[in-house]
């Protein structure tokens, strides 16, 4: 079956291309931010649960190999690291999002790609094709699916098997046809329920360490030869059948292969809760700054938003950590009381503040029709204000900070790692490792 029929191979032939073709220097750009939200997502991730459980429950299994395990500072075999990495990168849920296929391809894509190339000692430019290779595939395959496919799946569990597999097969060497069996053996590997994260629990960030995982078991058995079936993606029982309402819309998911590229258009959250929430926090912060009430003032706030933003997040009773970063209540108060929803809005002391507790009632949370139909390239909400002094005020939020068209520029990138990372590696590193990060041609350690 020739590529143009052929979903799997259309994209394993262009993954392929990027072992050697030309790296135009702004992907080579955008790889680099990818890079470095990467790092300011996983370094305070490191030290918590579950990646610091799983370092001990997985520690005998380490195996040999180059691969940096950040969770203690050790090295060992590729898959072993990008398990612990990937599950750290997502756990304060400020990791990267491709807005329009609901994926976040930067937690199990750069732990795979970074632990490969580690363990094989290549350099930056190497492991900054694969990134471009792996998003690509990645949100490409996601598109093809979104959004029936988020009704019952975690995107980032089932779609980053094949993002890791592609960065991973790339730097084992892969020609075309190995890359067509590294996916096709990742589709069948590929997991994560929607349930498994919509109470309490620790799941969620096991989703993108198994795609980690999985995805480089896919790519060095397509290496060594293992093949796969080349229909899998589109077949009526593979796996766009299997996770979504038809066997995949492959034009759309194909429309601007090999000119628009994914990773040129992430969105890099500015907040650190769920997605879904962001629009709401936005628009609160533009009433704010245009009307100066505070959280005194609001007798209540009613976000009106697509549908995952009402299925997901309305839980006006979020109690644990989890829960409260899907809690558009706790978000809203967090942003009221503290100023912004950032680590220090997840801590014991804030999930247990009377003042937030108290305000979390004041929020509503309803589905907008227009909104839902909307979805998913479009992260909108409405808020109505009504204020204690009898002023309602109404505000529409037409996009998230972070998205493509209003994106975190370098320098806030930048300011985004110092806040996060500062605190794990102290100032002086922290400047050492971002401009590494930035402008070094070795890989980071």
């Amino acid at each position: 079956m020739s590529a143009a029929a052929n979903p799997l191979l259309a994209l394993a032939e262009h993954a392929a291309t990027w072992r050697a073709r030309p790296l135009p220097p702004n992907l080579a750009h955008h790889a680099r931010r990818a890079l470095v939200d990467w790092f300011a997502a996983l370094l305070p991730g490191t030290g918590r649960a579950p990646a610091s459980l799983m370092a001990v429950a997985l520690a005998a299994e380490r195996g040999e190999g180059g691969a940096l395990c950040y969770t203690d500072g050790k090295r060992g075999a590729p898959r072993h690291a990008a398990l612990l990495n990937a599950a750290a990168a997502h756990t304060v849920e400020f990791d990267d999002i491709h807005r329009d296929s609901g994926l976040h391809p930067g937690a199990p894509t750069v732990a795979a790609a970074l632990a490969v190339a580690q363990d094989r000692g290549l350099a930056m430019e190497h492991l900054l094709r694969a990134l471009v290779a792996g998003y690509e595939v990645g949100c490409r395959i996601a598109l093809a699916v979104q959004p029936s496919h988020y009704r019952h799946w975690h995107t980032t569990g089932t779609v980053g098997t094949f993002s890791a597999a592609t960065a991973g097969a790339l730097l084992l060497g892969a020609n075309a046809t190995q890359m067509g069996n590294a996916l096709a053996t990742a589709a069948t590997m590929a997991g994560g329920l929607q349930q498994a994260f919509r109470g309490e629990g620790m799941s969620k960030p096991l989703h993108p360490g198994h795609a980690a995982d999985a995805g480089l078991l896919a790519a060095r058995l397509a290496v060594a030869g293992v093949t796969g079936a080349p229909d899998v993606l589109h077949g009526p029982v593979g796996f766009a059948a299997a996770t979504s309402d038809s066997t995949g819309d492959w034009a759309k998911a194909l429309d601007g292969l090999d000119r628009d590229f994914a990773i040129a258009a992430i969105t890099f959250k500015n907040h650190g809760c769920c997605g879904h929430i962001f629009p709401a926090l936005d628009g609160l912060g533009a009433l704010r700054a245009a009307h100066g009430f505070g959280p005194e003032d609001v007798e209540s706030i009613h976000v009106g938003g697509y549908r995952a933003t009402q299925e997901l997040c309305d839980r006006p009773n979020a109690a644990t950590e989890q829960e409260a970063r899907f809690s558009v209540q706790h978000c809203v108060a967090a942003l009221l009381h503290l100023g912004g929803v950032r680590l220090a809005a997840f801590t014991p002391e804030a999930l247990a503040d009377p003042t937030l507790r108290a305000t979390m009632p004041k929020v509503s949370v309803s589905i907008a029709p227009d909104l839902a139909d909307a979805y998913p390239r479009r992260r909108a909400a409405y808020l109505r204000v009504a204020l204690r002094d009898g002023r309602v005020l109404t505000h529409t939020q037409p996009n998230r900070k972070g998205d493509p068209e209003d994106p975190l520029s370098d320098d806030e990138l930048s300011g985004k790692f110092r806040e996060l990372v500062t605190p794990v590696l102290g100032a002086a590193e922290t400047e050492a490792r971002l401009d590494a990060l930035w402008q070094g041609t070795a890989l980071p350690g």
